[in-house]
């Protein structure tokens, strides 16, 4: 009981200080975390096309200016240095935790038929 404690408190600390850095590269590029997530993956592609317009267009030009300051070689906060840019704002991760929970469900429903 105590090892876990002392893990869990570790990881939590070592979590803590990964999504700060995380947080700094962002930063640096005007991304969000979410914008990061590869979305060619089912469910993610699934949670996207069922996503607000504005979100998904959102989305689309944090990347594309993302990739123009780094092919200038510029930094985001140069250019608009009193935005505050919500890093990790999650617009459509609850979206893809329901839809691989009801994948798994509809997985485990048909299990029976293998």
């Amino acid at each position: 009981m105590a090892l876990r404690m002392m893990i869990d408190k570790a990881t939590g600390m070592a979590a803590r200080m990964y999504q700060r850095s995380v947080a700094a590269q962002l930063s640096q590029t005007g991304l969000r975390y979410e914008d990061i997530i590869n979305e060619n993956e089912k469910e993610v592609a699934e949670a996207l096309s069922l996503a607000d317009p504005d979100v998904v267009t959102g989305r689309t030009r944090r990347l594309k200016r993302a990739i123009d300051l780094n092919f200038k070689r510029k930094n985001f906060m140069d250019y608009a240095p009193d935005v505050d840019q919500e890093t990790f704002k999650m617009d459509i991760y609850e979206d893809v935790n329901k839809i691989k929970a009801r994948d798994q469900e509809y997985a485990l429903l048909n299990a029976h038929n293998k």
